[in-house]
């Protein structure tokens, strides 16, 4: 049982860690790469959105981290 729990504790640890992953390239380095590349222009709404995304992202990770944590030996 062990066995299934840990794979369990795995799968969820990598659908957060997903989770973080997508917030981190559509709200983090979308936004950033448009204004970069001239679709857009910087303002601060954006690179304040940005910020706040690529924090959350880390924190998302890190959760997911420590989900991993509750994994059983």
């Amino acid at each position: 049982m062990d066995l299934i729990h840990n794979e369990r504790i795995k799968l969820l640890a990598t659908f957060i860690n997903g989770i973080a992953v997508a917030v981190f390239a559509l709200g983090g380095l979308a936004p950033i790469s448009s204004a970069l590349y001239g679709t857009s222009s910087f303002q601060t709404p954006i690179l304040i959105n940005s910020a706040v995304c690529l924090v959350t992202a880390f924190g998302v990770h890190y959760v997911g981290s420590m989900v991993l944590t509750r994994m059983r030996s």
